[in-house]
């Protein structure tokens, strides 16, 4: 029997480092029911909470543990933790503004609230945080790397270059930051990292996960140099080592591409009554790496519109709702499907617009630019109706070896193996043929090529899809200061260019799996 709050405390977090969670749940029930007032109670609750991913209950424990220690900085971070889960962007940024006013010397919590701040896309303000963080703590790479990132978000590629090469002085086996390095320009053949890059990757230190990113860095270097073979090489042996740590199955997304088919038939193209809103979301879709992000940063340039960047908030309220109406039952994506076809699509609009609109901005159009939204069509029709819905198309292998170049974090696992590839690319390619088939001119196709040579027509015929006049400002979006947290956040800070439309034909010999895959299902890839 336990009989203090240390006791029970130590076996809690020791049942909760083991992952032995039933252990650690119950050793925290019986903490916190015996000790109420004992703050690390509260706070070991939230962190079960964060471990089963249960914001709603990880809110009351933070609740109860700010009580007991009101504006705590661990409390508050953790809380912004659950808050961010729910998208509540507001609430979190009146946890901020409380943070800010700690002026404390702990380069750790500055950090934690720089990053906090670049997720909200605060990242003037978090740039202040970590250069506070740094003062402190002058020899931690991480916080250069984390610097240059806000950085560049913003466009100062010179200060983002600078605070790599810093970051690399103290450890230049930082994959992560050779990686960046490496995408801010165009390489030369007197000015590149190659050697220091292939340095690293030969170096008996580097571990199996860094290597992946010298990989990428060399690859993407010595493409800039069109050594193609060597490029190919280096990209293929970061992308195999990437896939082969994945338990991703492909088979389980084009199920789940199926299922939304067969649930988001012609059948269900029933409207709800609809409140007009006042601002109305633009939704660009399409696979990544198709120039989903230029064409939000050309119309983000329009006077009426306003992006607010890549929103996973569709399909986080869409399974939040169908959650809430099954209780505690655990669903397969498949059930989730199927049972997101009866949810309130009016409680799903508001809650969508509640947290996605803009604040203070009086134009008629707002951007979410999650490209998996595609997956939402049928849905996002039904709930938001007065929504413009844009599909960003690409020649099909110019678009998956895009995709196959780039790293990506924590997404897109199917990018890492040519035929999960060309496997996806079918599954997109069909559900985006469904619903051009089940809602016509709902959606809006654009060709990236067209796009490029074409700029000011296919934006003008974008911009009268939405209903909006002509506004020649769309065409200097290289000026626009609105930050960028994608891929491409470099390159749309210049003006168009169309040299590197056909590049992937340079790779064409090495993209066979690829090529039969797509073509054996009827694709044209000429």
């Amino acid at each position: 029997m336990h009989t203090n709050a240390s006791q029970l405390y130590s076996l809690c977090k020791s049942a909760l480092e083991k992952n032995e969670i039933k252990k650690a749940i119950d050793a925290c029930r019986l903490l916190n029911s015996q000790f109420p007032n004992f703050f690390d109670g509260w706070w070991l609750a939230g962190k079960i909470h964060l471990r089963l991913k249960k914001p709603q209950a990880g809110l009351i424990s933070s609740s109860r543990a700010l009580k007991i220690k009101p504006n705590d900085p661990m409390i508050l971070m953790q809380r912004i933790d659950f808050l961010s889960m729910l998208s509540e962007h507001d609430e979190i940024l009146e946890i901020l503004s409380v943070l800010a006013l700690h002026d404390s010397g702990d380069a750790a919590l500055h950090e934690n609230i720089a990053m906090i701040l670049s997720a909200q896309e605060m990242h003037n303000e978090a740039i202040k945080h970590y250069l506070r963080a740094i003062k402190q703590n002058p020899n931690d790479p991480q916080l250069h790397y984390n610097l240059a990132a806000a950085y560049r978000f913003l466009g100062q590629v010179a200060k983002c270059e600078e605070s790599l090469n810093t970051c690399l002085k103290i450890n230049y086996l930082f994959a992560d930051a050779q990686s960046m390095r490496s995408s801010l320009r165009s390489q030369s053949e007197t000015d590149n990292h190659i050697e220091e890059l292939t340095k690293a990757y030969d170096d008996p230190k580097i571990s199996r996960i860094a290597r992946v990113g010298i990989c990428y860095a060399l690859s993407k270097e010595l493409d800039d140099l069109d050594n193609i073979k060597l490029s190919f090489r280096y990209l293929k042996e970061g992308s195999d080592i990437r896939r082969s740590s994945m338990s991703y199955d492909i088979d389980n997304d084009e199920q789940i591409m199926r299922a939304i088919e067969k649930t988001f038939d012609s059948a269900s193209r029933v409207l709800s009554q609809q409140k007009k809103s006042v601002i109305n979301p633009i939704f660009i879709v399409g696979l990544p790496r198709t120039g989903t992000t230029l064409l939000e940063r050309i119309l983000d340039s329009h006077s009426l519109i306003k992006s607010r960047g890549e929103l996973d908030i569709f399909g986080i309220e869409m399974a939040a709702q169908v959650s809430k109406e099954q209780g505690d039952k655990r669903l397969t994506a498949k059930e989730m499907v199927s049972l997101s076809k009866n949810i309130d699509l009016n409680i799903l609009e508001e809650n969508y617009l509640s947290k996605s609109a803009p604040k203070n901005f009086n134009g008629k159009y707002f951007i979410d630019k999650f490209p998996l939204n595609f997956l939402y069509i049928g849905l996002i029709h039904r709930a938001l109706p007065n929504a413009k819905i844009i599909n960003l198309s690409r020649h099909p292998l110019a678009s998956c070896l895009a995709m196959y170049q780039q790293q990506f974090r924590d997404i897109y696992p199917f990018s890492y193996d040519l035929e999960d590839l060309g496997r996806y690319y079918l599954a997109y390619y069909r559900l985006m043929s469904h619903w051009q088939s089940t809602i016509p001119k709902i959606i809006h196709s654009v060709s990236y090529e067209n796009l490029v040579e074409d700029t000011e027509n296919e934006t003008k015929r974008v911009l009268e899809f939405c209903g909006l006049d002509w506004e020649p400002e769309c065409l200097r979006f290289y000026e626009n200061k609105t930050p960028s947290t994608t891929a491409s956040a470099t390159q749309i800070r210049q003006p168009i260019y169309s040299r590197s439309l056909n590049r992937w034909r340079k790779y064409s010999d090495y993209l066979g799996v690829l090529s039969k895959t797509l073509t054996e299902a009827g694709i044209d890839v000429t």
